[in-house]
């Protein structure tokens, strides 16, 4: 029998419809349940063929028994070690290599200096830092948030140079990505699963939490086969299984905003019964692709073809 297991935290609406759905599919030989942890050693394999992570964001001891689940031959959806690794920043630079649009931005070092480091460990680090430059690249108004992160906390909308001194001072040892705003004329959050399934969602950032997805926009057939292909390409590189992408459009052009979001909301009362349909039915259909592929004491990790390239030794500007 191959087990299925979801690793969750507080959200419950998600978990328990995906693991009825996948049951309800009543696949031969497989089943999909609750992860339920009572020891972890090392190098020992878990009970389960596939893992949905939902939880190890939030919670280290959780991140650290899944890769050692991964390395012992789980398909962990999401790659933990790939997810571990990868930040804002690296997923726009990405992004720009792959031919993304994606907003200008900067990355800036923290405030304050980490804990256990004095002046010299920056003496790599120019002082001050040429600000003029990099504000003329990114321009005003301009938008700054942590460059690893997520939930809009931190997050500060910058009208100038005095602001962004003072809003940067209260952000402690946070590294600070600063973007470029992108004034939209229509946005769109979008699911990825699989590197092959994908859900465009009409997303109102602007309103109340609540009546964010019940927005429309009137916009061309092209331009959401473009925001639809940009999705793959950007999942397919980076090599999440399991991910949202947000685009902001502006004149035209489908600007990827935030696409880091390996266990993105999917709970029924705030992406609505439509939305939630289509995700519990498309992980489900991923989970047991996966449980069928899986291959006993194999690597059975979503590495993503930039990894797949670096391993080849070939460059990323090579074809992705």
């Amino acid at each position: 029998m191959k087990k299925i297991g979801i690793l969750f935290g507080m959200e419950r609406t998600f978990p328990q419809a995906l693991i009825e759905r996948v049951n309800a599919k009543n696949v031969d030989g497989i089943v999909a349940e609750p992860v339920r942890i009572d020891k972890v050693a090392q190098g020992y394999p878990t009970d389960y063929d596939v893992i949905i992570d939902r939880i190890s964001q939030d919670v280290p001891f959780f991140r650290t028994y899944l890769k050692n689940a991964a390395l012992c031959g789980t398909a962990v959806i999401n790659n933990p070690f790939w997810w571990s690794a990868d930040d804002k920043f690296f997923n726009n630079c990405l992004a720009v290599k792959i031919g993304v649009p994606v907003p200008k931005t900067v990355i800036l070092p923290s405030h304050e200096r980490p804990d256990d480091t004095t002046e010299d460990s920056f003496s790599n680090l120019a002082s001050p830092l040429d600000w003029e430059s990099m504000l003329a690249y990114v321009g005003f108004p301009a938008y700054m948030k942590p460059y690893s992160g997520g939930g809009w906390k931190s997050v500060y909308k910058i009208s100038n140079m005095a602001e962004l001194f003072e809003k940067h001072a209260e952000t402690g040892q946070l590294v600070m990505l600063l973007q470029e705003e992108i004034q939209f004329d229509a946005y769109f959050r979008c699911y990825c699963l699989g590197g092959k399934y994908v859900r465009l969602m009409h997303y109102e950032p602007r309103n109340p939490h609540h009546l964010r997805y019940s927005a429309f926009q009137n916009v061309s057939e092209e331009l959401l086969q473009t925001v639809h292909d940009y999705v793959l390409k950007l999942n397919q590189a980076l090599g999440y299984d399991f991910n949202t992408v947000e685009f902001a459009i502006r004149d035209g052009i489908p600007y990827a905003i935030d696409f880091c979001n390996p266990s993105p909301d999917a709970d029924r009362n705030s992406v609505g019964d439509e939305n939630f349909e289509w995700v519990v039915e498309n992980a489900a259909n991923m989970a047991i692709e996966k449980a069928v592929a899986h291959r006993e004491g194999e690597d059975n990790l979503t590495w993503g073809t930039y990894m797949k390239k670096a391993a080849q030794g070939k460059g990323i500007t090579a074809e992705i």
